[in-house]
């Protein structure tokens, strides 16, 4: 059996574009493994700080409980059956980053990890541009996927009929993919029935995978997390270096 050839380091590929198979490759002036190496090191670091202010005390606290989550995902699945489900947004930014940070030592570490975009119905350019140029930087290989192949049916009402018919495509052309990374909240719709444990199976007609949703209890100024340690994500000094 031939050997497959390595993922490239970053591709979008929109599989409701008229040459769908096609995607945008780019380079990268870091690895995957590099980055995550460095992520590991920001977050340990940030971790282990004296941290002065009450908001930064629960940002640790937060992280803790989000690795841990994550943890027993990459101990239940191979590495080759999670995916993330990613927007650019800033929960899914503080997830990815977690994600990362403990994947430097993982023996089915590829070049780039598997993703799935779901833009909105009527997406702002700027918007889709820091998707794909985040994508990018941190080495997700993104398929993006709109409901029935119409770009304005995407995710009609979060949740609603476009989103399963996203997910089932995505599902369709991945079925390794067991379990997805996704950045709810508790606050968010449809937040409030989620488990604190982290994990919950699909039902109610979606298509069947486990969501793991590590972020569930953040709060929005945790989230935004800003004072001495630095401004935005987790601990702006780990996200500005990359």
């Amino acid at each position: 059996m031939t050997e497959a050839a390595p993922d490239p380091p970053f591709s979008a590929v929109n599989h409701n574009s008229p040459s769908a198979q096609s995607s945008l490759q780019y380079g990268s002036t870091d690895t995957l493994h590099s980055l995550c190496t460095n992520l590991h090191s920001q977050i340990t670091t940030f971790l282990q700080e004296d941290v002065q202010t009450e908001t930064l005390r629960a940002v640790q606290a937060q992280t803790k409980k989000s690795l841990a989550i994550i943890e027993k995902a990459l101990d239940r699945y191979p590495l080759s059956s999670l995916s993330l489900s990613y927007n650019g947004g800033k929960d899914c930014l503080v997830l990815l980053i977690l994600y990362l940070s403990l994947l430097p030592n993982h023996p089915e570490l590829p070049s780039a990890l598997p993703a799935i975009y779901i833009p909105p119905s009527h997406p702002f350019e700027s918007v889709t541009a820091f998707t794909l140029s985040s994508a990018k930087k941190y080495h997700l290989r993104l398929d993006i996927h709109t409901a029935d192949g119409n770009p304005q049916a995407a995710g009609k009402g979060k949740g609603a009929g476009g989103m399963k018919e996203a997910f089932a495509q995505y599902l369709g052309r991945n079925p390794s993919v067991e379990a997805i990374f996704v950045g709810t909240r508790r606050t968010d719709p449809h937040g409030g029935l989620l488990s604190s444990e982290g994990f919950d199976l699909t039902d109610g007609g979606w298509p069947r995978f486990m969501r793991v949703h590590p972020v569930i209890e953040w709060h929005y100024v945790e989230v935004w997390a800003r004072g001495e340690a630095g401004e935005g994500l987790v601990n702006n000094r780990a996200e500005a270096q990359l």
